[in-house]
């Protein structure tokens, strides 16, 4: 009995151990997946928000990590550190664009293209990466040549190192071709179409990546979805070229307010504050010094309006020619989406030129005015001689002079003509009255 009692423990525990065994195996086989969404462009503030996540993502061990992208594009610095970053992940890289609406633009392809797997939801496009400069123009010439040709040469490498589509790839560089999803996966542009991240995770399960051979093991993931946190969004906002022209401006504006009128302390608060922010931004995005050394000499112009009354608006006028021109050349050709917009220079440049011209006025209108204190404001001002022969003037005892050579007298009411230094020279103007 004895025997069989212990048979029948050790049955029990057999299968508990088996149960257990295959439940942490279940568990273990659970593949994790981190999912990035980025929903903005590509700069080096998104730039350390991808490649970090990418690092995240190969020292957690997760399975795979999936950029969900939707962006215009944005710079080519910056587009080139996230590619390297997905080239050299030991994880798999999966980019798909998402949601529907969503684009995969400019350096967005070269993103994409760089990526294990490059999938979209149906109702996205992708395409339209002709360099072009910051201002939004066509780059002229022989540098255009030589941007294209570069740029073509490593969108068409990424691609045929993944197998897709060379031909179309450089048809997207040098006459910005553009593809709805249906058509990019007939067109062999992307690995695949899926209408959620699910659904796309269960279809590349089992998938071997190229060229890198990597097998996904991505059906019932596990998600653990990253967004950029707030402290990312405000440096990325903040690196906006409209708001670095607009607090570089300001700031200097707060400066010459607070040099215009010593002691009101917040002027020059607001100025360094502003100014603090627009130094930020110059330093991260690619700043073109010709056009920054404009912008100096734009406010050096308008400053120097204010102690030469004789140029009657002329350096003015010259500050806003500089300003409108350095504003244009203020950061280097890099791509579309960082560059001043017109109307926001136009206006900056107005309303400084403007200001500087009114405060000349009112410095011309000052100089011309009437003094009003000192000695010289006495004259034609009324009077009494009191003791020792000081004239009580505005309530003010001053030395003083008949015009005449006529004595004063204590009582005497006198008128006053004019200054000697620090003397006064008076008329009589009454009758003498007692002290």
């Amino acid at each position: 009995m004895t025997g069989g009692f212990l048979r029948g423990l050790l049955a029990i525990l057999v299968v508990v151990a088996a149960v257990l065994l295959t439940g942490s195996t279940a568990q273990a086989a659970t593949p994790h997946v981190l999912v990035v969404q980025f929903e903005n462009d590509v700069n080096p503030v998104t730039q350390d928000y991808l490649t970090d996540q990418i690092r995240r993502a190969n020292n957690g061990h997760y399975d795979a990590v999936v950029i969900e992208m939707d962006t215009p594009g944005g710079l080519s610095e910056s587009m080139r550190k996230i590619v390297k970053a997905e080239l050299a992940s030991k994880v798999p890289v999966v980019v798909y664009v998402s949601p529907d609406g969503s684009r995969a633009a400019s350096a967005g392809v070269w993103i994409g293209q760089a990526a294990d797997i490059l999938a979209m939801a149906p109702q996205t496009n992708i395409g339209s990466s002709t360099p072009i400069s910051l201002g939004g123009e066509n780059i002229q010439s022989d540098l255009r040549r030589k941007v294209v040709n570069d740029a073509a040469a490593s969108l068409v490498a990424l691609a045929a190192a993944h197998k897709r589509n060379t031909a179309w790839a450089a048809r997207a560089v040098r006459v910005a071709s553009n593809l709805p999803a249906r058509q990019a996966l007939a067109k062999d542009v992307i690995d695949g179409v899926a209408p959620s991240l699910p659904a796309l995770l269960e279809k590349i399960d089992g998938y071997k990546t190229i060229p890198k051979g990597l097998v996904l093991h991505t059906a019932g993931a596990e998600l653990t979805t990253v967004k950029m946190s707030f402290w990312k969004r405000l440096l990325d906002a903040l690196i906006d070229p409209n708001l670095i022209s607009l607090m570089l401006s300001l700031g200097v504006l707060g400066l010459v307010v607070e040099l215009w009128h010593p002691g009101l302390i917040f002027p020059a608060t607001f100025g360094i504050l502003c100014l603090a922010i627009a130094f930020y931004g110059l330093d991260v995005l690619p700043v073109n010094w010709a056009g920054l050394l404009l912008m100096l000499a734009a406010f050096a112009l308008w400053i120097t309006e204010l102690f030469v009354p004789v140029s009657h608006g002329a350096l003015s006028v010259a500050g806003a020619a500089c300003f409108i021109f350095g504003a244009l050349l203020l950061f280097e050709p890099a791509g579309s989406n960082y560059h001043v917009s017109w109307g926001l220079i136009v206006g900056i440049a107005v309303a400084f030129s403007l200001f500087f011209v009114f405060a000349l006025a009112s410095i011309v209108r000052i100089r011309h005015r009437p003094a009003t204190t000192g000695a010289r404001a006495m004259v034609g001002a009324q009077g009494k001689v009191g003791r020792y022969g000081k004239v009580a003037v505005k309530g003010e005892l001053w030395q003083a002079r008949d015009a005449g050579g006529e004595p004063l007298q204590p009582g005497d009411e006198v008128e006053v003509v004019d200054t000697e230094g620090l003397s006064l020279v008076v008329r009589h103007t009454g009758t003498r009255m007692p002290a």
